[in-house]
């Protein structure tokens, strides 16, 4: 974990409401696994004064970059940010995807803004994974490509690809496979976690999913992220002891 500065080299709009940057830090950092996350300052005043929480969503050359979506006060600022702005960066943080399954498909299902960590996570994969990305939205103004390959859509109007939600595409999607283990990656809001986690218990799928919280210090020393964890009965912490975890092993 480190806390330091970097220059903002781009900042692009990818889709409605969702950007692209591409951060150069200014010193070297260690070593940042799929799934992991940095904690980002938004602004240089007090206002916002907490950080956010991004996923990585690649790293290149060196450079650092995250996937957002506005939808308040501190993703609005950090859109309207400049190459050459300075930007405050603590991280990485967090655990990561078990990249070493031996499982004979893998899927990754993304909701929304839920896909910002795969193209690092597709990036890192064995070059003989079996693997289809299924990314769920509301519309077709949503939809980008970015770092993504074999890629299904689904659209709550069905404006693009599968006319329906993004576990009802899971479903379709397994329905041609016989006799194969599969794996679940998922990220998304709860509503759809919560929603893949009942179809994953009936169909007793393997799944890890990354949550998604409010996260004001990023290591577990404001404990404001909590998660009941059921194998202990009691909390784990999203961003110490996640933000992966197994399905089974979570309330969501």
């Amino acid at each position: 974990m480190l806390i330091q500065d970097a220059h903002l080299v781009s900042n692009r709009q990818i889709s409605e409401g969702t950007f692209l940057i591409e951060l150069e830090p200014i010193e070297e950092y260690p070593e940042i696994f799929p799934g992991q996350f940095f904690n980002i300052q938004v602004s240089e005043g007090y206002y916002p004064l907490l950080r956010r929480p991004f996923s990585i969503s690649n790293v290149a050359d060196g450079n650092l970059f995250f996937m957002f979506k506005v939808v308040g006060e501190g993703t609005k600022i950090l859109s309207n940010k400049s190459k050459g702005d300075k930007i405050n960066l603590l991280g990485p943080l967090g655990n990561s995807f078990d990249l070493s399954s031996s499982n004979d498909r893998l899927f990754i299902l993304a909701g929304g803004i839920g896909i910002a960590p795969f193209p690092y996570v597709l990036s890192r994969l064995n070059a003989d994974t079996k693997y289809t990305v299924l990314f769920g939205v509301r519309n077709k103004s949503e939809v980008h490509n970015y770092g993504l390959s074999n890629v299904f859509y689904s659209s709550d109007d069905g404006s693009i690809g599968f006319h329906g939600n993004v576990i009802d595409l899971l479903g379709e999607q397994i329905k041609e496979l016989k006799n194969e283990e599969i794996k679940v990656y998922a990220c998304g809001p709860n509503a759809m976690l919560r929603a893949l986690k009942n179809f994953t218990d009936q169909k007793n799928i393997d799944c890890d999913v990354s949550m998604e919280s409010a996260m004001a210090c990023g290591f577990g020393i404001c404990q404001g992220c909590p998660i009941e964890y059921k194998n202990e009965e009691s909390y784990k912490l999203i961003c110490k002891d996640g933000p992966i975890f197994n399905i089974k092993d979570i309330t969501i």
